[in-house]
């Protein structure tokens, strides 16, 4: 349960950075918030299924698990967020 809690927090940092560093895909505070808990969550997921996180998976509360967690939350946060962005920006063109 403290993996997805990790996950959704960074995941939801990391939308609200990626829309704050691209505003042209930025979908708004609530709309990177929310792209952001969903890539979170599949990221950290995709990260600890390829082995990365696997240390954090098997519930152990080593720090690296933890940081590998965050760090993927972050990143499939920062992704979805720039994905569903680019396809709205191209959906209003």
């Amino acid at each position: 349960m403290e993996q997805l809690i990790i996950q959704l927090i960074s995941g939801a940092v990391g939308g609200n950075a990626a829309g704050s560093a691209m505003k042209n895909l930025s979908l708004g505070t609530l709309g990177n918030t929310i792209a952001g808990l969903v890539g979170g969550a599949g990221g950290g997921q995709l990260i600890a299924l390829l082995g990365s996180g696997a240390a954090l998976a098997g519930g152990g509360g080593d720090i690296m698990g933890m940081v590998t967690q965050a760090a993927g939350g972050a990143g499939g946060g920062a992704i979805l967020t720039a994905i569903v962005g680019m396809i709205k920006s191209k959906m209003s063109s």
